[in-house]
C-alpha cells in the first residue's frame, strides 16, 4: 500500500483548519459556532470478509480492512469539514473520531469537533 492508501489528514491549502487541540497558537477564537460532525457507515463485501478471516488465522495486517477504514475515516472528515464550512467556520477544534460496529453489518465512523471562527492575534 502507498502512503495515500493508509494515511489521511488535511492538505496544506485547506480552507477549514482541523486540529485536535483546544486552541491554535497565534490565533484567537472570535466565535464558537458549535458541534459539527461527519458520519459514514461502511460495509465490506463477502469476498473481502472471507479473505480477512483467512488472513486473521495466520496473522499479519489486514490490508483490505486497513484501506477501507482509512477511506471511511477520510470520508467522515470531509463531511465534517463540509458542515463546518457551511456553518461559516474556518476551523474545527478538539477534533476526534469515534468508531463503532453498526449492527454487525458495517463500521460506523463519526468525525466530530467544535466549529469556530479564528483570527490571528493582533
Amino acid at each position: 500500500m502507498g502512503i495515500d492508501e493508509f494515511g489521511g489528514g488535511q492538505h496544506e491549502q485547506a480552507d477549514v483548519l482541523v486540529v485536535t487541540t483546544n486552541d491554535v497558537p497565534g490565533y484567537r477564537v472570535e466565535r464558537v459556532i458549535g458541534e459539527v460532525f461527519g458520519l459514514t457507515v461502511r460495509s465490506r463485501h463477502v469476498g473481502s470478509q472471507i479473505g480477512a478471516g483467512l488472513k486473521s488465522l495466520i496473522g499479519g495486517e489486514l490490508k483490505g480492512l486497513t484501506k477501507t477504514l482509512v477511506q471511511t475515516r477520510n470520508q467522515a472528515m470531509e463531511r465534517l469539514v463540509e458542515q463546518a464550512r457551511a456553518r461559516g467556520a474556518n476551523a474545527v477544534l478538539m477534533f476526534r473520531f469515534d468508531v463503532t460496529e453498526a449492527a454487525d453489518v458495517g463500521t460506523e465512523v463519526c468525525a466530530y469537533g467544535t466549529a469556530v471562527v479564528i483570527a490571528p492575534h493582533s
